[in-house]
């Protein structure tokens, strides 16, 4: 059933929904971490060859509202606890990568790819019916800097200077919600913060895998820069490639409460805002994976009549 709030965002173009169930967790043995890679994985309980997206979560916990209804509309949505989890909380002083564990979440969603027949055996009823050719990642704030070195985004490394990538050519496309922007429009506390130091040099100009960008025009990142909302959109602005950037009206940080209904973390509750990035990032998937479906486009078409409520520009 559809939210009673979802108010415009009904008149987004979206498919029926389909039962689906959820299992957690899968643990995957990963030699070498400080503990194995706990996963939450959502699947439709009908459909074969079915589409994968891999979500990061935030310097937090999940991103429930978009992974049950991307769930529900086809995909398969897999979540990894990422070392960086508020559930986790690792000793800082323990791990030198503490507290983002940047590169390590990057590694758990290759780890994730690699075991996917792994991970397909785990979930009852779900064996042979995961396309492995169709590939997507997903990430909020944090987690969208995790989908951007997957997508080709580079990264000074804090440490020794040296350019790091870790571009992983198996994922096809992705979605970067409320993305950080350049190191450069950093300020000094941030650029002398050693907690921020994943922030301090990232190079978007290799990420050249389709994607699409989702910020809202109230982000305000004061802890960051002294720029505006702007500063989010940097991704976009500054990546080569195929790229969107769907921004939304009066959107903060959570974009409405992606991270989850009723999040303390959350400034800016709004179902009906949850309502548009869910289906238009479901629509934005869907024409990605398969070039034939017209959903984007139908999509982007109805929030153009829509009014204030959002906006997309494409390049």
């Amino acid at each position: 059933m559809d939210h009673a709030l979802i108010g415009q965002a009904k008149d987004l173009p979206v498919f029926t929904p389909t039962p689906f169930l959820t299992l957690a967790p899968i643990v995957l043995p990963s030699p070498g971490r400080p503990v194995d890679l706990h996963l939450k994985v959502s699947a439709p309980t009908t459909g074969t060859r079915l589409p994968i997206i891999l979500l990061s979560h935030g310097h937090g916990r999940s991103n429930g509202p978009l992974a049950t209804f991307w769930a529900s509309h086809g995909f398969v949505v897999i979540q990894p606890t990422h070392l960086s989890s508020k559930s986790l909380s690792l000793d800082p002083k323990t791990y030198p990568e503490a507290p983002l564990f940047w590169r390590s979440r990057v590694e758990d969603m290759k780890l994730i790819i690699d075991k996917l027949d792994f991970i397909e055996n785990e979930f009852p009823g779900l064996r042979g019916r995961i396309d492995k050719s169709r590939i997507a990642v997903a990430g909020h704030s944090l987690g969208a800097h995790t989908a951007g070195m997957l997508l080709g985004a580079q990264l000074k490394d804090p440490i020794d200077g040296k350019v790091v990538s870790m571009v992983e050519p198996r994922i096809k496309t992705g979605i970067l919600l409320a993305p950080a922007g350049s190191g450069e429009s950093l300020h000094a506390a941030a650029k002398s913060n050693p907690a921020y130091s994943a922030l301090w040099g990232p190079i978007f100009t290799e990420m050249r895998t389709p994607a699409l960008m989702v910020v809202g025009d109230n982000d305000i990142s004061a802890h960051f820069t002294e720029r505006g909302a702007d500063w989010h959109a940097d991704p976009y602005f500054l990546s080569e490639g195929k790229k969107s950037l769907l921004s939304l009206s009066g959107g903060e940080h959570g974009l409405g409460g992606i991270a989850g209904w009723d999040a303390g973390e959350t400034t800016d509750e709004s179902v009906e805002m949850v309502e548009v990035v869910r289906r238009m990032t479901v629509a934005y998937l869907r024409s990605e994976l398969y070039p034939e479906d017209k959903a984007w486009e139908e999509a982007c078409q109805a929030l153009g009549s829509l009014g204030a409520i959002g906006k997309v520009e494409s390049k």
